[in-house]
């Protein structure tokens, strides 16, 4: 693909392309969403949980039928975004950070090979570059279909509207989107990031562990942390009440400043990232 990494379709079929498409793809599934841009209404939601961890190219044969049962690769998008979900990435500041550098900021957290394609996005209003793997496979097949388009990792997106619907709290607030088989931390303090992972968990138990192991790094203090939970997450799942007993304050978070109608919102099939995006 050689086309700009943050760029809008032009949208050279159709003068009346109001629809807007958002494709998240990772190891463990995948997922999109068409907005009408301006009726605010989600038109088409499809998502795919895999069973066991994928591979690059398996993830690209399962979007191409999962796409085309949608009729999406027919359609005309007046913007199109693809969000690359994985764990091939490092957060680094940008006071140290080199365009000529990428590999060496992976290679001591992630398995990358001499051949891939490094990419980065800025966070905005944090002085933070995120450095990561994207599916090239399916960069190269969303290009095809539609031409030039916009990419970025789910870390960028969930972590800049995070920050824009937080407080100046000086207590640290700590949120975990929460998945079938993921969990994306995020710890924010007087609008700053104080940290970003993503783990894959099996049980109730991992979840804990990592949950605890990323606050303990921190040397946060559990009696004053708020814990918001989202995702595929309700106030008495086995998850929630597992977190209750060792943090104190814990909630069930809910986007507050989205453009979408909250009927649509409270459907928690739909990811957050996703919707975020759109």
């Amino acid at each position: 693909m050689t086309g700009k990494k943050r760029i809008k379709i032009e949208d050279s079929k159709s003068n009346n392309t109001i629809k807007k498409l958002s494709i998240q793809v990772g190891l463990n599934g995948l997922s999109f969403c068409v907005l009408d841009t301006i009726s605010n209404e989600i038109l088409v939601f499809e998502k795919t949980v895999f069973k066991t961890s994928s591979t690059p190219y398996l993830v690209l044969k399962e979007l191409k039928t999962a796409l085309s049962q949608k009729n999406i690769t027919d359609s005309d998008f007046s913007e199109v975004m693809v969000i690359h979900k994985n764990g091939f990435f490092g957060l680094v500041p940008k006071t140290l950070f080199n365009e000529e550098e990428l590999p060496n900021y992976l290679k001591f957290n992630a398995k990358i090979m001499a051949n891939d394609h490094i990419v980065f996005d800025e966070i905005l209003n944090q002085d933070m570059v995120n450095v990561y793997v994207p599916f090239t496979n399916v960069n190269n097949y969303i290009f095809d279909l539609f031409g030039e388009f916009e990419f970025k990792h789910s870390g960028t997106i969930l972590i800049g509207t995070l920050l824009s619907q937080s407080s100046a709290s000086r207590e640290p607030i700590c949120y975990v989107q929460v998945s079938e088989k993921e969990m994306e931390v995020v710890v924010i303090s007087e609008k700053k990031l104080l940290l970003y992972n993503l783990f894959e968990y099996k049980t109730k138990e991992d979840f804990l562990y990592y949950l605890l192991f990323s606050l303990e790094q921190l040397q946060l203090n559990l009696e004053h942390l708020q814990l918001k939970l989202f995702g595929l997450i309700e106030e008495g799942d086995a998850i929630y009440e597992l977190c209750y007993r060792y943090i104190k304050h814990v909630s069930v978070f809910a986007p507050s400043n989205s453009i979408l109608p909250m009927d649509q919102l409270k459907d928690k099939s739909i990811d957050f990232t996703v919707l975020s995006s759109l």
